[in-house]
């Protein structure tokens, strides 16, 4: 089972990783395996019900799944996460106020500003600093697979400003929604020096992950998890 640590926010008390399409044998669930690695019983496992939206869940003592694309909680033993398959995974944590994070940004959450949501949603509710806050983004879908119509650029532009993370060829364009939710990130106060970023494209390496555009449709997922013990 593979496994890419987010070593920037992994310490003795934090385990922060991203996972490959190959970190699941073929009879384990995501959670099944996290259960055989890391002991974590099912139960203490949380994931919200993805719909690509700008939603925030503020995780306390109720674990039933809402809807959501980001999860913040200071809770203990439980470890939260998101799955995709060419959107943006990204975890946080603030190690003063022991608060974490996990994100699912595509590229309506990146539209959204959900990570600059998030980022105000662990401030709002635990009192977090911005300057006290890590972040790990782990493998997507970059700018040289990640073609999208001019409605798409434009809309992320207006959540996240100018920047190198579009381009254009002709009349095709090309997104990099990681740099973009990093430049996000750090215009809602994040130190350049605390965010960890993987170069890892999922749609260029289908043997280590899952790529719902080179699948061209539906297939599995991988995961992006962070807990406190």
């Amino acid at each position: 089972m593979v496994v890419i640590e987010a070593a920037n926010l992994t310490s003795d008390t934090v385990r922060a990783f991203f996972t490959t399409r190959n970190f699941a044998g073929d009879n384990d669930t995501l959670a099944g395996a996290l259960e055989k690695r890391y002991h974590i019983p099912p139960g203490r496992i949380y994931l919200p019900v993805q719909r690509h939206s700008s939603d925030v869940h503020v995780l306390d003592s109720d674990v039933r799944p809402v809807v959501a694309d980001a999860v913040v909680t200071d809770r203990k033993g439980v470890c939260i996460g998101v799955v995709v398959a060419d959107c943006v995974p990204v975890l946080l944590h603030d190690s003063r106020k022991e608060v974490i994070a996990a994100v699912h940004a595509g590229w309506r959450g990146t539209a959204r500003a959900i990570v600059r949501k998030t980022i105000e949603s662990m401030q709002e509710h635990f009192g977090c600093s911005a300057g006290d806050i890590s972040m790990a983004i782990g493998p997507s879908i970059r700018q040289c697979s990640y073609e999208v119509g001019e409605d798409v650029v434009v809309q992320v532009q207006r959540a996240t400003g100018t920047g190198n993370y579009c381009s254009r060829d002709g009349d095709r364009y090309y997104l990099d929604l990681a740099s973009a939710n990093k430049i996000q990130a750090e215009g809602a106060g994040l130190c350049r020096e605390m965010i960890w970023q993987s170069d890892e494209c999922t749609y260029c390496n289908p043997e280590r992950f899952y790529s719902y555009r080179f699948a061209g449709g539906s297939t599995g997922r991988q995961g992006a998890f962070i807990g406190m013990w």
